[in-house]
C-alpha cells in the first residue's frame, strides 16, 4: 500500500430524497477533496461539498455510460494514492445492486484502504413512500430483492423463477421497467398467482413520484399505458393492496408540481423548504442577487449617527435591509441597543420577523406591505419635523421618502445594497420552463427575469405566476405577463398561502 494512499468512502446517497441521506454521508461529502457521483445523485447533497472540492459525474444512463466501470475503479485508485479523500457517492445503497462491490473489490486490490457507508435503498424507500410496507405481520413476514437487469455478459440468468414464483412473501423488483412484462409472465408461468397485486412506483421519494398499481396480469400493461420511465422499482405481493389505505406523499397538496423560485439564492432556501413541505418541487432560478454596501461610507456615517441619536426613526424597507442594518451596526461595534430610542418602522411581517431575529422589536408594521401603507401609517402617527433614516436597496421606489418629506419629515436615504441580475445557466432556463409555477417575491425579480431570458416573448406559456404582492403584480403586468395569483398577505407566508389556493381551484388543477 502507498504511504500516501488516502480513504475511499462508498457512501449511499438514498433514493433521491436529499432528506434521506445520513448524518455520515453528509459529513464525508463536505470534507471530500473529490467526489465520483451517479447520475441519480441529488444536486443538494452535491451542494454540500466544500468550495474547492472537485465534483466528477461518472453517472450511467440507458443507452450510454459517462465512463465504463473499469474507468471508475481506475479514478477511484489514482486519487487515493495522489493523497486525496475521495468519496464515490452512489444513489441509493452502494451494496445493494449498485456495483460498490466490485468499486471495493478492486480497490482492496490496488491496496486503497475504504469505507463502506450504507444508504436507503430504493427497494424499502419507494415502496414506502407510496404506502407500501414491504412487510406486515399480516400479509408478508419475508421480503426479496431481485435485480431485473442483469449482467448481460453471463451466459444465462441467475434468477431463478421457480423459487421467486413460490416465495411467501414480497418480491421487490429493481431496474424493471423495460423487462416488466418478460418477468411478470415469467412469475405466472412458474405458478404465482395472476390476481395478486402488484405496483410500480416511478421516481420514488422524489416529488414527481407516480405510482400505478393493478395484479400481477395487468402491471406490466398499466405501466405502459401510463408510460413509467426509469428509475422505477416493481412490487409484487399482497402489500401493494395497502397502498389504497396507506398512501401519504401523493396526497400533499402540491404533490406533482414544479414551482420556480426566482428570489436570491441566499433567500431562497426558506420558501423552498415551505414549498417542499407541500410536497412541490422546487427549481431555484434566483434572477437576482444582493451585494451588499456595508463598507461604504455613507453607510456606515449613517449607522453612526443612528447611534448617536440623530435619527428618531428608522424605516426598514425589506427583509433584506433588515439584516443588513443589524449588520452595518455590528460592524460598527454596535447592536440592537444603538436603536434603543428610535421608532423602528417595518415594512411588513417578513421585514418585521428578520428585526425579531436579531433582537429588534418593530412598533410599527402597516397591514399592506408597500410603500404607501407605510408612508401613511407614519404620517398618521406624526412625523413633522423628525429626522427619518430610510434603509433600503439602491434602486428602490422613492414613494416613501417623497410622501415622508411632504409630511414635514426631515428625510435621508441610505442604500444598504443593491439588486443585481443574475445570469442562468441552461439548466435553470429548462427547469424554468417544465414549471408548473414561477414565484416573483419583488418587482426586481420579475425585471432581471425578462432580461435574462431574452424578454417576456420567451417566458414559457405554461406555468401560472403567483406574485407577493400589488407592486410586484404591476411591473409583471407592465412587462407583459399575466399575474394568477396574488398574496394577501406581502410576504414569504402569504405567497406560499396564495399559491396553494390557486393549485386547489379549478384553474390550478386543470
Amino acid at each position: 500500500m502507498s504511504a500516501k494512499s488516502a480513504t475511499v468512502y462508498l457512501v449511499g446517497a438514498g433514493p433521491g430524497d436529499p432528506g434521506l441521506a445520513t448524518v455520515r454521508a453528509a459529513e464525508l461529502i463536505a470534507r471530500a477533496d473529490v467526489i465520483l457521483y451517479d447520475r441519480l445523485v441529488s444536486q443538494q447533497l452535491l451542494a454540500g461539498a466544500r468550495a474547492g472540492a472537485e465534483l466528477v459525474y461518472v453517472g450511467k444512463e440507458p443507452g450510454g455510460h459517462t465512463m465504463t466501470q473499469d474507468e471508475i475503479n481506475g479514478l477511484l485508485v489514482a486519487h487515493a494514492r495522489k493523497g486525496r479523500s475521495v468519496v464515490r457517492l452512489k444513489g441509493g445503497d452502494p451494496f445493494v445492486f449498485g456495483r460498490g462491490g466490485e468499486e471495493a473489490e478492486a480497490l482492496a486490490e490496488a491496496g486503497v484502504p475504504f469505507e463502506v457507508v450504507p444508504g436507503v435503498t430504493a427497494g424499502i424507500a419507494a415502496p414506502a413512500y407510496a404506502g407500501i410496507p414491504v412487510t406486515h405481520r399480516d400479509e408478508a413476514s419475508a421480503v426479496a430483492f431481485v435485480t431485473a437487469h442483469e449482467d448481460p455478459a453471463k451466459e444465462e440468468s441467475a434468477l431463478d423463477w421457480p423459487a421467486l414464483a413460490a416465495f411467501p412473501g414480497t418480491l421487490v423488483f429493481y431496474m424493471g421497467v423495460g423487462s416488466l412484462p418478460a418477468l411478470t409472465a415469467e412469475l405466472q408461468r412458474h405458478g404465482r398467482d395472476a390476481g395478486e397485486p402488484a405496483a410500480v412506483v416511478e421516481r420514488g421519494t422524489l416529488p414527481r413520484q407516480r405510482t400505478v398499481t393493478g395484479t400481477l396480469a395487468d402491471i406490466a400493461e398499466l405501466a405502459r399505458e401510463a408510460r413509467v420511465r426509469a428509475p422505477a422499482v416493481t412490487i409484487v405481493g399482497r402489500v401493494a393492496a395497502l397502498r389504497e389505505r396507506l398512501t401519504w406523499l401523493e396526497l400533499a397538496p402540491l404533490h406533482g408540481k414544479r414551482v420556480a423560485v426566482t428570489r436570491a439564492r441566499a433567500q431562497a432556501s426558506g420558501l423552498a423548504a415551505d414549498l417542499e413541505r407541500l410536497g412541490a418541487e422546487v427549481v431555484e432560478v434566483p434572477s437576482i442577487r444582493i451585494e451588499p454596501r456595508l463598507g461604504a461610507a455613507d453607510v456606515q456615517r449613517a449607522m453612526r449617527r443612528l447611534a448617536a441619536g440623530e435619527f428618531e426613526v428608522l424605516c426598514v424597507t425589506s427583509p433584506n435591509g433588515a439584516g443588513l442594518v443589524l449588520a452595518a451596526l455590528e460592524q460598527e461595534g454596535l447592536d440592537a441597543r444603538a436603536l434603543g430610542g428610535v421608532t423602528v418602522a417595518a415594512i411588513g411581517p417578513g421585514t418585521a420577523a428578520a428585526l425579531r431575529a436579531g433582537g429588534v422589536a418593530a412598533d410599527l408594521v402597516p397591514e399592506r406591505s408597500i410603500a404607501e401603507s407605510l408612508a401613511a401609517e407614519l404620517v398618521s402617527a406624526g412625523v413633522r419635523g423628525k429626522h427619518v433614516l430610510i434603509a433600503r436597496a439602491a434602486e428602490a421606489r422613492d414613494v416613501l421618502p417623497q410622501q415622508l418629506g411632504d409630511a414635514g419629515a426631515q428625510v435621508e436615504v441610505v442604500a444598504l445594497y443593491e439588486t443585481m441580475r443574475e445570469p442562468l445557466d441552461m439548466d435553470r432556463l429548462e427547469g424554468l420552463a417544465g414549471a408548473d409555477y414561477i414565484t416573483f417575491t419583488s418587482s426586481s425579480t420579475v425585471r432581471f427575469l425578462l432580461e435574462s431570458i431574452g424578454g417576456v416573448e420567451r417566458f414559457p406559456r405554461g406555468p401560472r405566476v403567483v406574485s407577493i404582492g400589488p407592486v410586484t403584480s404591476e411591473t409583471a403586468r407592465e412587462h407583459g405577463l399575466t399575474v394568477h395569483a396574488e398574496a394577501e398577505r406581502h410576504d414569504v407566508d402569504g405567497l406560499v398561502e396564495a399559491l396553494l389556493a390557486d393549485a386547489l381551484s379549478p384553474a390550478g388543477t386543470a
